[in-house]
């Protein structure tokens, strides 16, 4: 063989290896593309309501459920978080969650009321005495846990509760007294309890949806209502309202819930992975909407559209004993022996 041959030869191998290594690496990159390819599809989304604004401690609570679970599914979920009822408003995105097209909420206890009427012990009036009694009774197996298995039989999976906070009282004129309300419409959730308690003292409750409730309010439909500090800032229903009564009369808690349909179907260390993050995720909610309280506040009393009010003790004894007999008339829908428990928990935890 001659030498030109030989050199031939030899360029043509080394053509041939270096061809052999592109390859190589093209194979190794399509299979890189396609694994991830393949890790997006596999992805399952869920889908995440609430009812408030991206500013609210609830949101700051879904964002921290989006990174507890897709950090320890390791991608195996990717959370879509819709705030401000972008699904639709809580009745209709409970009604979805109930075939599973949407995944997680968290639902005031209060618009759940038609699907499990135990969870009306919540909105009782003046139910509740501090933050820390609150707590302890919505953590506890025998009242909150036994609450949120009952909304099994409606649809959902019960994971924890999370809160908006406890009510403040707003209206067009001064309220010191029960009989302030005597004649006065006062906008509600569509609660038969909600509307009890106001009809307790005189007044006309009407039924309106929370995203039209500033409009209500403007037009004189309705000249009071009644909701948590994070709600009257965020909705701005400050502007529409000439006093804000600082009463905590009420609690708003909202059931965190998985659709039932949707989470059966889960592999159960999964399942885990999402109970797991709606409680850790629940804790943390509770911890911001508590730091926010006093901020939110402020930038209502710094507006200087409403006048700001601190009731006294002895104006809520006053309200507390009117509103009253709304405990004993749904006693027997909320379940009396749920409710014995309740009262007794909330007085061991006073003593």
């Amino acid at each position: 063989m001659s030498l030109t041959d030989s050199r031939v030869r030899q360029k043509l191998v080394l053509q041939e290896n270096e061809m052999n290594k592109r390859k190589i690496t093209i194979g190794c990159l399509t299979a890189l593309v396609l694994s991830m390819t393949s890790t997006v599809a596999l992805a399952e989304v869920i889908k995440f309501h609430h009812d408030l604004p991206d500013t609210s401690a609830q949101h700051k609570g879904a964002v921290k459920f989006k990174e507890l679970v897709e950090a320890a599914s390791n991608g195996a979920y990717e959370v879509e978080i819709y705030a401000n009822n972008a699904l639709g408003d809580d009745v209709e995105v409970a009604q979805q969650m109930q075939f599973g097209a949407v995944q997680a909420a968290p639902i005031p206890t209060a618009k759940l009321a038609n699907f499990s009427p135990s969870l009306q012990l919540i909105d009782l009036p003046f139910l509740f005495p501090s933050v820390e009694a609150t707590y302890a009774l919505l953590d506890s197996e025998e009242v909150g846990g036994a609450m949120l298995k009952s909304l099994e039989e409606s649809g959902f999976v019960g994971a924890k509760f999370w809160e908006s906070g406890f009510k403040q009282l707003t209206c067009n004129h001064l309220v010191s007294k029960p009989e302030d309300y005597v004649g006065r419409n006062v906008r509600v959730m569509e609660s038969p309890l909600l509307i009890a308690q106001f009809e307790a003292l005189g007044a006309t409750a009407i039924p309106v949806a929370f995203s039209e409730t500033y409009t209500a309010l403007q037009q004189g439909v309705v000249e009071c209502q009644e909701n948590p500090i994070v709600s009257i800032n965020s909705m701005k229903f400050y502007e529409v309202q000439d006093y804000m009564m600082l009463s905590n009369h009420g609690y708003i808690g909202t059931a965190f819930i998985f659709s039932k349909v949707w989470f059966d179907a889960q592999a159960p260390e999964m399942q885990d992975i999402l109970m797991t993050a709606a409680r850790e995720a629940g804790d943390y909610q509770r911890q911001v909407s508590a730091e926010d309280n006093g901020r939110l506040l402020q930038e209502i009393i710094d507006a200087g559209t409403t006048e700001v009010v601190e009731m006294t003790p002895e104006q809520l004894a006053l309200f507390a004993e009117a509103m009253q007999p709304v405990h004993e008339k749904f006693a027997d829908r909320i379940g009396s022996d749920l409710l014995e428990a309740a009262y007794a928990e909330i007085n061991s935890f006073s003593k």
